[in-house]
């Protein structure tokens, strides 16, 4: 039984797969969680803001997460569109996330796992220069 090489995926290939789950999945799931910051369908965000944000805050926390809302969706459609700036957005946007829990020491769990995801948007932005940039 003979195989060809031909048939082999070639790295560039590959990295060309995962740049583009990485593009979909930063492009996505922002989207997807701030359009639920209006329908709280997944969970309800408010419960992830600290008591003290929530005092200083001029309107409800509820108006706050819509806010949020927006801002995901923007910057997961930057994701689709720019994905080098949309993917440093999402990460500083994750970074900050994480901070903000760390801080009140509420959902530290939900912090490690933003950390971790603000890694892979940082990849993904690094990976599309590297792509852009090619020979």
């Amino acid at each position: 039984m003979t195989t060809s090489m031909s048939n082999s995926p070639t790295p560039a290939s590959e990295l060309d797969k995962s740049w583009l789950l990485l593009k979909y999945t930063f492009g996505l799931v922002p989207i997807v969680a701030g359009l639920d910051k209006f329908t709280n369908l997944l969970t309800d965000w408010s419960h992830y803001l600290s008591p003290q944000v929530v005092e200083l805050l001029p309107f409800s926390a509820s108006a706050f997460m819509m806010i949020v809302g927006v801002i995901e969706i923007v910057a997961g459609i930057l994701v689709l569109v720019k994905t080098e700036i949309g993917a440093y957005i999402v990460s500083a946007w994750l970074v900050c996330i994480a901070l903000t829990l760390i801080v009140s020491m509420n959902y530290v769990d939900v912090a490690v796992r933003d950390i971790v995801m603000a890694i892979g948007a940082f990849t993904l932005a690094r990976l599309t220069r590297l792509r852009v940039t090619k020979p």
